[in-house]
């Protein structure tokens, strides 16, 4: 495969994930103009650079390197994801891979007790929807308390300060989405 080839299949997952040359640049660490003149074929990439624009694209190494067609959709498959397990009790399951577009999703189990922390946390200006697929959990917003059941949903700004905790007896599942994704901190 050639350089153009490469620089030919970035341009094609960049486009089918709905990033811009300087969105996907920030992402891997290269300039938009580098990436300009990788998908025109006026340049190649090292290894290195692959590998961070693959990891940005949400794609293997391989993706890029062998011709094919590109899929506009990122299949996460239940037993490949990836989790997070915090001290709280609480799990997290990403529905979503990076890059994300405009939604971040996780499937999230509460233990009895659990809790995204002992304080309630801001972040970002996104909104974030909770929805109870089993159980039940205590959303606090501020000075609010909501108590909601399974079936119940809410939304409310990142930017509000926010805890949520299962007081109950049961494991909570949840469905948690944040529009847009809100950077790490």
């Amino acid at each position: 495969m050639t350089g153009n080839d490469v620089g030919e299949q970035v341009r094609r997952y960049r486009v089918a994930r709905r990033l811009s040359q300087r969105a996907l640049g920030e992402q891997a660490g290269v300039t938009s103009g580098f990436l300009s003149q990788l998908e025109t074929g006026r340049t190649n990439a090292s290894i290195s650079t692959l590998r961070r624009l693959a990891d940005a694209l949400g794609v293997g190494l391989a993706d890029l390197v062998e011709p094919g067609p590109v899929s506009a959709a990122r299949v996460v498959r239940a037993d490949l994801r990836r989790t997070l397990s915090a001290s709280d009790g609480m799990t997290k399951a990403f529905l979503t891979e990076p890059p994300f577009g405009h939604v971040e999703m996780y499937a999230v189990t509460m233990e009895p007790g659990g809790s995204t922390g002992s304080s309630q946390y801001r972040h970002g200006d996104s909104e974030e929807v909770l929805l109870v697929l089993r159980g039940s959990v205590r959303v606090e917003l501020a000075d609010e308390i909501h108590v909601l059941a399974t079936g119940d949903s809410i939304v409310f700004a990142s930017s509000t300060p926010h805890r949520v905790a299962n007081d109950g007896d049961g494991e909570a599942e949840l469905v948690w989405v944040n529009s847009p994704p809100t950077p790490a901190d």
